[in-house]
């Protein structure tokens, strides 16, 4: 939270442009690649298989790997995810964690997003906004645990092949005059 207020406003001059977001894609997609071979490897000790194990320590490098998620183009889900395998935490738990993380991430955005456009909001759209959060709560916890099952038996490699191809899509559009990306 303090580097998005602190460096948000240059992230969002200097990154927030299809080039460097494309590299992000290519560059995260790789990284995947190569969590998933060392996850594959002898070389990759599982230190942390259950998230109850995980020490404070552990918590601090997998939520300092969230920062990752400030330059555009990686996602918040997947930094915490494949740094905590880095880090030597099984799939699953990182997998788990980042799904604790979330919570207070995503509500210091939007408690943000509120104070910031206040002047828009009315009681009049306090309904909507209910109904809206029962909503995505009642279909988070829907997905959260079928999702936590599919990632534990599951690798990332499909979605890392994903992100290097559709980058360098972009990339090569980009670069070509095909496309005017905005």
């Amino acid at each position: 939270m303090v580097l998005g207020l602190l460096f948000g406003s240059v992230i969002k001059r200097y990154l927030f442009h299809p080039i460097p977001v494309a590299l992000a894609f290519v560059l995260g997609g790789i990284i995947i690649l190569w969590a998933e071979a060392r996850a594959a490897s002898d070389k990759h000790p599982i230190r942390v298989s259950h998230i109850d194990r995980m020490s404070g320590l552990d918590a601090l490098k997998v939520g300092l790997m969230q920062c990752f998620a400030l330059i555009p183009g990686t996602s918040r889900s997947g930094a915490t995810i494949i740094g905590g395998m880095f880090l030597g935490l099984s799939r699953t738990t990182a997998t788990e964690f980042s799904f604790f993380l979330a919570i207070p991430t995503l509500i210091g955005a939007g408690a943000y997003d509120i104070y910031k456009y206040r002047a828009l909001l009315t009681w009049d759209d306090l309904p909507m906004f209910a109904i809206g959060l029962l909503a995505a709560f009642g279909s988070a916890l829907a997905v959260v645990h079928w999702l936590i099952q599919f990632v534990a038996k599951h690798s990332f490699v499909a979605f890392a092949w994903y992100r290097i191809l559709f980058g360098v899509l972009v990339l090569v559009t980009s670069y070509s005059g095909l496309v005017t990306w905005r």
